[in-house]
């Protein structure tokens, strides 16, 4: 399911190019309608700011959940909570109906660490700024160069990090502390090193889950939809993704 890749190869993927808007469960709408009562922004960035605001005050934080999208997301708003990886996959739904080109990042680390784990994040392609840039939606944060206004995307945020430039990140939530050890835990490790996935069907995993899930492991599940030739899979833009394992 991992795959060495290119920053060229990876420049132009999103997760739209799997998840119709008509392929989103009905429930996301409903919530979308609520988030933005007062109408949308017309500028992304803002759009964008608007919706994690909203997300991260209605949710709370809980066990990892390996629902159904519709599922995770109630459980979030009204439930026990979620995750990382379950806030980024929301996020990812959300953005599909807002017409957002959006994808979705995780991190690990090489050699791997359970000290540093792993963490789900995302990146949105704003119109505006006409570039992808690294949304934290579980925080509310972007990473900046020092001195500048525009946030940076994924790739620039290692890409400096590596290069020990200087880098700046803040939340745009209200009262939201975000240290700078968990910031480094997550992203600016020199062990760290960024995936993207791939190829996630939200359509087919919803069908397999609301199906097997009360009945067979998570593990099984993803393995049926692998026999499909409908699975997801990560791809290694920076690094060699067998220096995890060695």
């Amino acid at each position: 399911m991992s795959k060495n890749s290119s920053i060229e190869a990876i420049q132009d993927l999103s997760y739209n190019d799997w998840n119709a808007k008509e392929d989103i469960p009905p429930y996301f709408y409903e919530i979308n309608t609520k988030i933005f009562k007062d109408g949308k922004p017309d500028a992304d960035l803002e759009l964008i700011k608007q919706l994690v605001t909203w997300l991260y005050s209605h949710s709370k934080v809980g066990p990892g959940l390996s629902e159904p999208s519709d599922k995770a997301l109630e459980t979030l708003l009204y439930g026990k909570g979620g995750v990382c990886s379950d806030m980024a996959q929301v996020f990812n739904n959300f953005c599909v109906i807002n017409d957002i080109k959006v994808r979705e990042w995780g991190t690990t680390s090489a050699p791997f660490s359970r000290d540093n784990g792993g963490h789900s994040f995302n990146e949105v392609f704003i119109k505006e700024l006409n570039k992808w840039v690294l949304i934290d939606p579980s925080w509310g944060m972007l990473f900046f160069e020092e001195n500048k206004e525009q946030p940076l995307s994924v790739l620039k945020v290692f890409e400096f990090s590596r290069k020990r430039q200087k880098l700046v990140f803040s939340s745009f939530i209200r009262n939201k502390d975000i240290t700078k050890s968990q910031v480094n835990k997550n992203y600016l490790n020199p062990d760290i090193t960024p995936f993207l996935i791939c190829a996630y069907r939200n359509k087919t995993y919803d069908r397999y889950l609301k199906l097997y899930r009360a009945y067979l492991p998570v593990f099984i599940i993803h393995f049926l939809v692998y026999l499909t030739n409908k699975s997801y899979h990560y791809k290694f833009p920076l690094d060699n993704y067998k220096s995890i394992f060695s």
